[in-house]
């Protein structure tokens, strides 16, 4: 046998060729860049610089406004990646400016409490354009990819239209609720209304976007980053055939909880959990996602170390899981995060 066909010693890393990660917007971009940051650097185990990541993007915070097909999560991973991110609010484009925004408050065209950045603009004219001559939104996002070069391959969840809706309660309508887009829940009320339930329109009849699956079960390795659970990776898992392969998939799975000492670290993830009547924890979020030796659609699932002592909950659930920092304060901390959870999964494979 030559010394090049010789077997890797069995404390060396499985090879990462390839990873698959559902993301939603903020949390799921900071953790993305982190990612790449840690496998340019050698810092993710089996992973290098010439590891191509895929991610599959939530859409179902899309929406139409003045004319304009507006995709927040997509934009912001394509932004922040492509280095086009204001990265103080953690959306939309550097060095904006509102122009657009103020001369359609003049108008009186509302809604007035979502706001379009001139330079944002730009990028909402051209996937509307697309769409309207019979582009499927995976080719228009491909398109705009080129002059973001991202450095992952970003594919929506599906081509199709799927919406989130959430019921809050509203004592002047007949039925006591009423149902407003996320955007407005999230943009106009601040989240800051009892979400009663989220309503997923359209997520019944939605088609993966072409090569989604092909990226969950050719892959060595899926992860569900710090988003949130619900309206983000829950709305990617909800589009009929995604679920089954992640259960499915010969590549480990692994979470990182967007729950930190009992809340959110930012976002909504507590309002909603609430209201499908799952606790705000980190043990009870990885319960909800569920060991795959069960149903679910995790091996492992990092926590934070404040929320060590949940550790044996979540392996009662049939989840390796292990308590580590999970602030992603710069991109080092974050590769770390992103290297603790490879290993978590990856330990004894080869």
């Amino acid at each position: 046998m030559s010394p090049h066909s010789a077997p890797l010693p069995a404390t060396d890393p499985p090879l990462l060729r390839r990873i698959t990660v559902l993301s939603g917007g903020v949390g799921g971009a900071r953790f993305l860049q982190g990612l790449l940051h840690g496998l340019r650097s050698g810092l993710v185990p089996g992973g290098s610089a010439d590891t191509v990541v895929t991610v599959i993007a939530n859409t179902a915070d899309d929406w139409w406004i003045h004319g304009l097909k507006v995709c927040p999560d997509l934009d912001t991973v394509m932004y922040t990646l492509g280095d086009g991110i204001d990265h103080e609010r953690g959306w939309g484009r550097r060095e904006e400016t509102w122009s657009a925004k103020t001369e359609l408050e003049a108008y009186g065209v509302e809604p007035t409490w979502f706001g379009l950045g001139d330079r944002d603009i730009a990028t909402h004219l051209v996937r509307t354009q697309m769409l309207e001559a019979g582009f499927p939104l995976s080719q228009v996002t491909e398109a705009l990819c080129r002059r973001w070069q991202p450095g992952v391959r970003l594919l929506p969840m599906s081509d199709d239209r799927v919406e989130t809706h959430i019921a809050i309660a509203d004592p002047e309508s007949p039925s006591g609720r009423r149902v407003v887009h996320f955007q407005e829940y999230w943009v106009r009320l601040r989240a800051e209304v009892p979400a009663e339930s989220v309503l997923v329109v359209g997520q019944e009849s939605a088609t993966p976007a072409p090569g989604v699956l092909e990226a969950i079960t050719d892959t060595d390795l899926v992860v569900l980053p710090p988003s949130n659970p619900v309206v983000s990776v829950g709305t990617i898992l909800g589009v009929p055939g995604i679920r089954d392969a992640v259960r499915t998939t010969s590549a480990p799975v692994v979470g990182l909880s967007p729950i930190v000492g009992g809340t959110h670290v930012r976002g909504m993830a507590a309002q909603v959990l609430t209201s499908i009547g799952v606790e705000v924890s980190a043990a009870a979020v990885g319960a909800h996602y569920g060991s795959r030796s069960t149903g679910g659609v995790l091996d492992g699932w990092l926590v934070d170390e404040r929320d060590a002592d949940q550790l044996p909950r979540l392996e009662e659930a049939g989840l390796r899981a292990q308590a580590v920092p999970l602030m992603m304060t710069d991109d080092d901390a974050t590769a770390r995060m992103a290297a603790a959870a490879v290993s978590l999964v990856t330990a004894g494979l080869r």
